[in-house]
């Protein structure tokens, strides 16, 4: 099955809190439904969850293209004032079935080209991805640019770029890339890690994150960020990462 809703919540029960977030065309395979509930599991990263069954479609696609603008509209018809869109986020998967002069026909609708992807083009610097995030609103499990946490950012930023990322900050910190020695100067696109908490390295001293201090997507010096952190009780940093 897929996601046929802009961005569908995975919850950890049916109507209980968001584990994380899975946008338009994701993948699942579902396991049982029952009372309006699906268990599915992601097949981006194993996670699992329950998601409302009229978020979801049995109707069998091939992804394309990806979202590549932040965020997009998909319309009924070839025209820009066509009503009642349906938005769709930075990463949804469509399938084009057709190509105009300015939109491509989508399974989700007419779509600008120039807010589309092939999606065996993998972007190829994630802190340019994550960067278009800047300002997003914090969301605790969130995946997309109406809300959006740590890992989250990190998980589209890269997987964006062809990499298999995990979803969870803990496990992203301990499987993914590789560990620098202490007196190693970050690069773009290095990963600094807290006990609970990821960010992006824009160069060796400014740092990008979803954070709860701001509750948005805001930009940081590292050595600030370790300080404010240390002293709101979120500890030392517990590593510097390199993803390849």
């Amino acid at each position: 099955m897929s996601v046929k809703i802009a961005v569908a919540s995975l919850c950890s029960a049916p109507a209980g809190p968001c584990l994380r977030q899975l946008s338009y065309g994701a993948a699942v395979d579902c396991y049982e439904q029952h009372e309006g509930w699906s268990f599915v599991r992601s097949r981006l990263d194993g996670y699992v969850g329950y998601l409302p069954n009229e978020s979801l479609t049995a109707d069998a696609r091939q992804t394309t293209h990806i979202v590549s603008n932040l965020a997009t509209l998909a319309y009924i018809d070839e025209d820009l004032r066509a009503p009642d869109p349906l938005w769709l986020p930075f990463g949804a998967k469509l399938q084009v079935i057709d190509e105009r002069r300015h939109y491509f026909e989508t399974d989700a609708g007419f779509v600008p080209k120039k807010h589309l992807r092939p999606s065996d083009r993998p972007f190829s610097d994630p802190a340019t991805v994550a960067q278009l995030f800047f300002g997003a609103p914090y969301l605790w499990g969130g995946n997309s640019p109406m809300g959006i946490d740590c890992s989250g950012l990190v998980q589209l930023a890269y997987t964006a770029c062809g990499l298999q990322c995990p979803p969870d900050s803990d496990l992203q910190c301990r499987d993914f890339g590789t560990s620098l020695p202490a007196d190693t100067t970050p690069n773009r696109g290095d990963l600094a890690f807290w006990d609970g908490h990821v960010a992006v390295f824009v160069d060796e001293a400014v740092l990008l994150h979803a954070n709860a201090h701001f509750m948005a997507v805001t930009y940081e010096p590292f050595e600030q960020a370790r300080l404010r952190i240390a002293a709101q009780g979120g500890g030392p940093v517990i590593g510097i990462k390199r993803p390849c």
